[in-house]
């Protein structure tokens, strides 16, 4: 969950006076600081420096564990924080605002500095489908896809916690896409190299390669680096569990996955 500092050095009285001294509009859109004054039945009211009060719905409240912020907010009556202005109309005398949004647009900037580090996140396990895991990243949700996850060693993991990558982010379209496979690789204690010949077990035929496990990881073995002759059914030639020779010849850090070969290999 976000973490706001809180200004105690702010007079609650000295709100208005600072505005009218500056002549400062409010608009929709600003970052204001204000004081939750007091717990209504579906949200709260709060003291903005402005004319009139200002009121919190409660589904504008934190962007992770609502219900527990709900509560905690409620010992938190007569204390300073930011509020996002998503509704000004001073003719009509309403204001509402919102915590949910700060934490979005501040989560967005935080996201943005870990795209290009190769960060380790340890993240919750919200809920799962078809297509994989459902996260989030700085209480916005994110998606860890089926072909991101090792799921041999996610299926070992009891606390409904995932080690991550952060794979894509999109803020324009609300996207997060992290990586179980990529981290796997950055925290292995067997340091994977290019060429280096290493012993895998069978896990998976296909018509178009095979997946084998290398230590913890389940890497293709594609039919085209198999050997130099035309192989038309790998069930004939490969077993399930059959240990075999392969050579690493790609390694892609960010995307989690290796690539094997049996070519050149005595």
């Amino acid at each position: 969950m976000t973490k706001i500092l809180y200004n105690t050095n702010i007079n609650t009285d000295s709100f208005a006076s600072i505005l009218n001294q500056y002549n400062y509009k409010l608009h929709t859109g600003d970052i204001v600081a204000g004081i939750i004054l007091s717990k209504e039945r579906n949200g709260f009211l709060v003291d903005i420096g402005d004319k009139f009060i200002s009121y919190l719905p409660n589904e504008e409240l934190a962007l992770e564990a609502h219900r527990n912020f709900t509560h905690s907010l409620s010992n938190l009556i007569h204390e300073k924080r930011d509020f996002f202005l998503l509704k000004y109309d001073s003719t009509l005398k309403q204001s509402i605002v919102s915590v949910k949004r700060i934490e979005y647009i501040r989560g967005w900037q935080r996201i943005k500095q870990f795209q290009n580090e190769n960060i380790i996140f340890y993240l919750p396990i919200h809920k799962t489908n078809k297509g994989g895991i459902i996260t989030s990243l700085e209480g916005i949700q994110g998606f860890i896809p089926n072909s991101q996850i090792a799921h041999q060693i996610y299926t070992m993991n009891t606390d409904n916690h995932i080690t991550c990558t952060l794979l894509l982010s999109d803020e324009k379209n609300n996207q997060i896409i992290c990586s179980h496979k990529s981290a796997l690789l950055l925290v292995s204690e067997h340091k994977f190299r290019i060429g280096e010949i290493i012993y895998g077990q069978v896990k998976k035929i296909q018509q178009y390669g095979l997946f084998i496990q290398v230590k913890h990881f389940v890497a293709l073995l594609h039919i085209s680096e198999i050997g130099f002759k035309y192989i038309t059914d790998l069930n004939k030639i490969f077993k399930i569990d059959q240990i075999i020779k392969v050579k690493i010849i790609h390694i892609n850090i960010k995307q989690g996955r290796l690539s094997l070969s049996r070519r050149y290999i005595n």
